[in-house]
């Protein structure tokens, strides 16, 4: 009979010591086991305490975070696709590299089939926030444009959250197959984008490119209204492809004196949104849960929780991008962030200190840390998270914008990188001050939008050069006699 039970034999009984319980091998071993061997072993048998260095594992970040580092290489091939060929091509080729990836992940059979996954996931990943910003801000209507691209960050939101999801419930599949539902589930969102390629028509801006006038007044009365006046419009985008058509290296033309403005927020923007830590409590959001205390299953649900916070949050930033403006939403969630990010690092430091040693947490003091972690994804969710994206997608000229948008893909990718690669190691070893670093960094990014950042709310984006004109700084730099003067390193500097 099932059950724990007593073997009886000539009146002699043996108790096998043991309860009933809800174990199974569950499929997240079984991946790490058939695929990081190394790394099984190694958190089979640790049995350290200490709660800033026991996930420290470079071989399984390695692997997370070769996904960036494939979509920092990749978005500057598609750069060239998206100026030549077009947005909508650039996007094509991304869902469909995307796709490819996830099915090699799905059917992987060894480490190399997993590994080249990924990478093909980085190249979709690459073409993906290269060309769909830009699609947007350029169909989109300048008094609609935040909204419509924030909902490029909604997208990125909802499969952070679905993924928490599907993650959660193929961990908990009988078979050892779950992981590969896990990771085949990638292929979902690369099929809708393959497909919405294959719908969507051409940017006006990109077919006036191309000569195709004609074709670009039609296309941008259909997306504007058919009742709509788009003389004006139109005109101005024609005035921006001539522009287009004297530039014949716009990668040289970016280090150009009046584009600098352009490109130090094209630098700067993601690489302060990578540095805001969320990242940390996202992508790592089980190894951070466990490492306060929780235990395997309760740092998934953790996970969905930030995850739901990240997408309801979202909406308040497609509400207010066009009404409230992008540096408001910047400013407020900074001030937000910074609240929160200093009391995690003041809750962790608390518990654990510089031993790190484990303390038990009580259920109120862990309510606290992941409720400051939820307020702190919110504020990022409604400002930083998809502000990162939208501003530096629509301050550049078209005769630069796709080359610009690429510096972008790839500073975020490579600071992404960095960050999921080095966050373990320097968790071990700066403790919780890591998060006060994080602290610092949300105070001086805060401090720089207030100075540096002008509003681009309700601008038509070939008439975003005047935000650069009337700035108090920025004005030095795009005076009217620009004489094409290049950056020198003294300047750099």
């Amino acid at each position: 009979m099932a059950g724990g039970g007593i073997l009886t034999h000539g009146g002699a009984g043996k108790d096998y010591p043991g309860n009933l319980t809800r174990w199974r091998d569950v499929d997240g071993s079984v991946f790490l086991r058939k695929f990081f061997p190394s790394v099984y072993r190694k958190e089979a048998v640790d049995s350290s305490t200490n709660q800033y260095c026991k996930f420290n594992s470079q071989i399984l970040t390695l692997f997370t975070s070769s996904l960036y580092l494939a979509a920092l290489v990749a978005s500057f091939f598609a750069s060239m696709v998206t100026q030549n060929l077009g947005r909508k091509i650039s996007m094509f080729l991304g869902g469909l590299i995307f796709l490819c990836g996830a099915l090699l992940n799905a059917l992987a059979q060894n480490i190399s089939m997993l590994i080249i996954g990924r990478i093909l996931l980085g190249i979709g990943v690459g073409f993906a926030t290269q060309s769909v910003p830009l699609f947007v801000s350029e169909m989109a209507p300048h008094k609609y444009r935040g909204a419509l691209n924030v909902c490029f960050q909604l997208c990125i939101t909802v499969g952070i959250l679905v993924a928490n999801l599907v993650n959660y419930g193929t961990n908990m599949i009988k078979g050892n197959w779950g992981w590969r539902l896990s990771l085949g589930g990638a292929a979902v969102p690369a099929v809708l984008m393959v497909l919405s390629s294959l719908w969507v028509s051409e940017t006006p801006n990109f077919l006036i490119g191309r000569g195709n006038y004609s074709m670009a007044k039609r296309k941008l009365q259909r997306i504007r209204g058919v009742d709509v006046d788009v003389q004006a419009e139109f005109e101005d985008l024609m005035a921006a492809s001539e522009a287009l058509k004297q530039v014949k290296h716009p990668w040289s033309n970016l280090k150009m004196r009046k584009h600098r403005p352009q490109l130090v927020l094209a630098i700067l923007i993601p690489f302060f949104q990578q540095l805001t830590g969320i990242n940390v409590v996202m992508f790592y959001a089980p190894e951070l849960f466990k490492t306060i205390g929780f235990g395997s299953n309760a740092s998934l649900v953790s996970s969905a929780i930030t995850g739901g916070v990240n997408v309801a949050a979202t909406f308040l930033s497609i509400y207010g991008t066009d009404r409230w403006g992008r540096k408001k939403l910047f400013i407020g969630g900074g001030i937000v962030m910074l609240v929160f990010q200093s009391a995690v690092a003041a809750l962790i430091g608390t518990k654990f200190g510089f031993s790190g040693d484990a303390i038990e947490l009580g259920k109120s003091y862990s309510g606290v840390v992941v409720s400051c972690s939820c307020l702190f994804v919110a504020a990022f969710a409604c400002s930083w998270g998809p502000l990162g994206w939208l501003v530096p997608s629509e301050i550049f000229p078209l005769e630069i914008r796709s080359a610009g948008q690429s510096i972008v893909v790839a500073v975020n990718m490579l600071s992404t990188f960095v960050i999921a690669q080095g966050f373990l190691v320097a968790l071990c070893f700066a403790k919780y001050l890591l998060f006060v670093a994080f602290a610092v960094c949300v105070l001086v990014m805060t401090l720089f939008v207030i100075f540096f950042v002008p509003e681009t709310m309700n601008i038509p984006i070939e008439e975003m050069s005047r935000v650069w004109r009337t700035h108090w700084y920025w004005k030095r730099y795009v005076d009217e006699d620009d004489n094409g003067a290049r950056i020198s390193p003294i300047e750099m500097i």
